[in-house]
C-alpha cells in the first residue's frame, strides 16, 4: 500500500505495475451505472464491441488529469453506441474503483474527490460499492487509473496505466487488433503459448492455450509444434468447448530439447480461418556455470523489503534464498542498495532455477531505482540477469564440475566476522597468484594485497582502522575464478 500511495502522484509517467496481463480471458460482470442502468459485459462484447474500462478514483489527481483531457469521453462519443465516427464499434465505462468513496464526491461536492466526474460525461458511469463485483471479471484492481481494453473473444489486449493507453488515437488503433465476432459454425484459434521459455535439459512439454472462436461447440483440435520446418511434437483437443471458451492443450515431449525458435498451428475440421491459427515461442536454454559454485548478485531499487530471491533444484526444492527483510530506503523515493552478494554452494552437473520475487508486483526497475539481479559463476561470468519483471521471473542454470581452484575456494574464510581490530582472510592456495580485496556494497576496492606463487594455506590480514562501519566484501581471485564473502566491520 505505501507504494500505491506514492504511485499515484507520478503513476501516468510509469511503465510496469502488476495490473492483469495482456492475452487473459475475462469473465462476465454485470453492474449498475449510476442512473440505475444495468450493463452486462458480455452483453457489448456479443455485439462485437470492444470494451474500454477506466478505473479511478474520485481523490486521485493523476487520474483526474486524465479525465479532464477528455479522451475517454470523446473516444466515446465517437466509437460509442451512438457515435459520430463509427457508432457501435466499441463501449466505454468509467468505473469509480474506491469503495470507501459516495455519489457526492462524484459530483465534486464531497470531502474525497478533485471535482466534478459527471457533468459533460456521456459514458456510463459506475461506481463500486465493492471491488469485487468487478474483480469477478478477473480484472484486478492494483492502482488508479487502470485502464483495460477487451475484444469481443474476452481478450484483454491492453492493460496499464490510462494515460499511457488511453488516449483517443491509440484507443482507434486498437479497434483494429481485435478479431471479429464469431459467425462461422468451426473456427479455432491458438491463442497463447503456455510451455516454459527457459529449459535446462532434458526433455522438454509444449503447453498451447486454444479457444474456440467458431459458434458451434469445439469438439475436436490438433495442435502440431514444428522447429525448422520438422514436427517435433502435437497434442489434440477432444471435448465440448463453448463459443469463446478456451482450453489448455499439453502437447507431446520434445526429447533432448535444446531451445529454439517453436511455431505453433491448430486446426480443425472446416476451420473458417488460418489467420488465428498460429503463436510462435522462444525457448531459451540455461548457461553452465564453470563449477556448483554460484554468486547471487542483488541492488533493490527504493522498496527493498519488497524483494526476495529462491534458488531450487530440479525437484523444486529451496535449496537457497536471501532477501525479504531488506530495508528500503529513506528520503527521496527513488534510487538503489547493492545488497552484499551471497555465494551459493551448490551440487555438481545439475539443474537449478533462480527466481526473483516482487512483493508489489513492479520489478525492481526502473520506476523508483535502477535495481538489477545476476547469478555469476566461479570465473565472474553472467549465467542470468534482469531487474525489469512483474511479481517475479524465473530462470535455469546448470552447475558444472568441481576444479581444484573452486576446492581451494572453498576453504575460504574470512573472521573475525564482525571485525572490530582486524579481518583475517584465510584460504588453501594451489601453487598460484591470488589477489585478495575488500569491496564496500558498491563494489568499489578499499584495500588490495596480491599474494604470488603461493601454495598450501594462506592468511592475508586487513586492518579496519581507517575503514567506516558497515558491510563489506572480501574477494579472491586466482586464474579467471573468485570467490566472495562478507564481512561487518564494526
Amino acid at each position: 500500500m505505501k507504494k500505491l500511495l506514492f504511485s499515484l502522484a507520478v503513476l501516468c509517467g510509469a511503465s510496469a505495475y502488476a495490473q492483469t496481463p495482456v492475452g487473459t480471458v475475462v469473465n462476465n460482470f454485470t453492474l449498475t451505472d449510476i442512473n440505475g442502468n444495468s450493463h452486462s459485459l458480455f452483453n457489448y462484447l456479443d455485439q462485437g464491441m470492444m470494451v474500454v474500462i477506466d478505473v479511478s478514483a474520485t481523490w486521485c489527481g493523476p487520474c483526474w488529469s486524465y479525465h479532464n483531457a477528455g479522451h475517454l469521453n470523446n473516444f466515446y462519443n465517437q466509437y460509442g453506441p451512438t457515435g459520430s465516427v463509427q457508432a457501435g464499434a466499441a463501449m466505454v465505462f468509467f468505473v469509480e474503483g474506491d469503495p470507501q468513496t459516495n455519489a457526492n464526491d462524484l459530483n465534486g461536492t464531497g470531502a474525497n474527490t478533485q471535482g466534478d466526474w459527471v457533468t459533460g460525461e456521456n459514458m456510463p458511469i459506475i461506481d463500486l460499492v465493492t471491488q469485487a463485483s468487478f474483480e469477478s471479471s478477473g480484472m484486478t484492481i492494483d492502482y488508479f487509473p487502470e485502464m483495460y481494453v477487451i475484444c469481443p473473444n474476452r481478450v484483454i489486449i491492453a492493460s496499464g496505466v490510462a494515460g499511457a493507453i488511453g488516449t483517443v488515437a491509440n484507443l482507434t488503433s486498437l479497434l483494429g487488433e481485435c478479431p471479429p465476432p464469431a459467425t462461422n459454425p468451426a473456427d479455432v484459434a491458438a491463442l497463447s503459448y503456455l510451455g516454459s521459455l527457459n529449459h535446462c535439459e532434458g526433455s522438454y512439454t509444449p503447453s498451447v492455450q486454444i479457444q474456440n472462436n467458431g459458434t458451434s461447440p469445439l469438439t475436436a483440435a490438433t495442435v502440431t509444434i514444428t522447429q525448422g520446418g520438422t514436427t517435433v511434437s502435437t497434442g489434440t483437443y477432444g471435448g465440448s468447448l463453448a463459443t469463446y471458451a478456451t482450453a489448455n492443450v499439453t502437447c507431446s515431449p520434445i526429447a533432448n530439447f535444446t531451445g529454439g525458435a517453436l511455431s505453433v498451428a491448430v486446426t480443425t475440421a472446416g476451420d473458417a480461418s488460418a489467420a488465428n491459427n498460429t503463436v510462435s515461442a522462444t525457448v531459451a536454454t540455461a548457461l553452465m556455470a564453470a563449477s556448483q559454485y554460484v554468486t547471487v548478485n542483488i541492488t533493490t531499487d527504493y522498496y527493498a523489503s519488497e524483494t526476495s530471491w529462491t534458488i531450487k533444484n530440479s525437484s523444486g526444492t529451496t535449496v537457497a534464498s536471501g532477501g525479504g527483510n531488506w530495508q528500503d530506503m529513506t528520503g527521496q523515493q527513488a534510487g538503489q542498495t547493492v545488497q552484499t552478494p551471497v555465494q551459493v554452494t551448490l551440487s555438481a552437473n545439475q539443474c537449478y532455477s533462480f527466481e526473483i520475487l516482487d512483493a508489489y508486483g513492479d520489478g525492481i526497475c526502473c520506476d523508483y531505482g535502477n535495481g538489477a539481479y545476476s547469478v555469476t559463476d566461479a570465473t565472474g561470468a553472467t549465467l542470468l540477469s534482469g531487474g525489469a519483471f512483474g511479481d517475479s521471473e524465473t530462470k535455469p542454470f546448470k552447475t558444472g564440475s568441481l576444479g581444484i581452484n573452486e576446492e581451494n575456494f572453498a576453504a575460504m574464510n574470512v573472521y573475525p566476522n564482525p571485525a572490530s581490530d582486524a579481518i583475517n582472510v584465510s584460504f588453501e592456495a594451489a601453487n598460484a597468484d591470488y589477489s585478495v580485496d575488500v569491496l564496500d556494497i558498491q563494489g568499489r576496492v578499499i584495500a588490495s594485497q596480491v599474494v604470488n606463487n603461493v601454495n598450501g594455506a594462506q592468511l592475508v590480514t586487513f586492518a579496519i582502522e581507517n575503514m567506516a562501519k558497515g558491510n563489506y566484501i572480501v574477494r579472491i581471485a586466482s586464474n579467471g575464478f573468485t570467490s566472495t564473502k562478507s564481512v561487518v566491520v564494526r
